[in-house]
């Protein structure tokens, strides 16, 4: 297995279409075009087996989360997505090891937001469902997110900032689905 890091800059136009047909396979055509949006303009980390094909996917892209009164320079893992034939082998763990690197060497928090398929794959990394509130700060002004509370993960790399878990978490607005 290859593991490749780049940032959005440093793709082909090929290897993003071999991201984009890697999510459509993945998430059975359910990863539409503002999901795939969201996933760019960050670092991407991309595995492929030894025939070069491409198998596993995950990207980090920053986002500001107001927490406590702060703006908190988050890692935003998005578009993790490995193989219906490559599963089970440990390459969805190999591709959240890359990216927790990244936020831990460049971000104050690391955060996603888990179907609960995946869930268990970011818990076992020590990634922890945020126990407040969830918003995000509109052009209207800050609205409540109910529908993300219990599948919005956070990480705090090692010796991070202290969050309050009763505290509310407001990430930046962006069009299509917020988180």
């Amino acid at each position: 297995m290859g593991v490749h890091v780049a940032h959005t800059a440093g793709l082909t136009g090929d290897e993003l279409r071999e991201v984009r047909a890697l999510l459509d396979e993945a998430f059975d055509g359910d990863f539409g075009e503002e999901d795939f949006e969201h996933a760019l303009g960050g670092m991407h980390v991309l595995v492929r087996d030894a025939g070069g094909a491409l198998v596993a996917h995950g990207s980090v892209v920053q986002r500001r989360v107001v927490h406590g009164g702060r703006a908190l320079r988050t890692g935003y893992v998005e578009a993790v997505a490995v193989r219906a034939r490559a599963r089970r082998r440990g390459l969805g763990g190999q591709v959240m090891a890359e990216l927790e690197r990244i936020v831990a060497r460049a971000y104050v928090l690391g955060a996603l937001s888990a179907s609960q398929d995946g869930a268990a794959l970011y818990l076992g990394r020590g990634w922890a469902a945020w126990p407040g509130r969830v918003g995000a700060l509109s052009p209207d002004g800050p609205v409540r997110l109910p529908e993300e509370e219990g599948s919005t993960y956070v990480w705090v790399p090692s010796g991070g900032i202290l969050l309050d878990p009763a505290g509310r978490l407001d990430f930046d607005w962006r069009d299509g689905d917020v988180l």
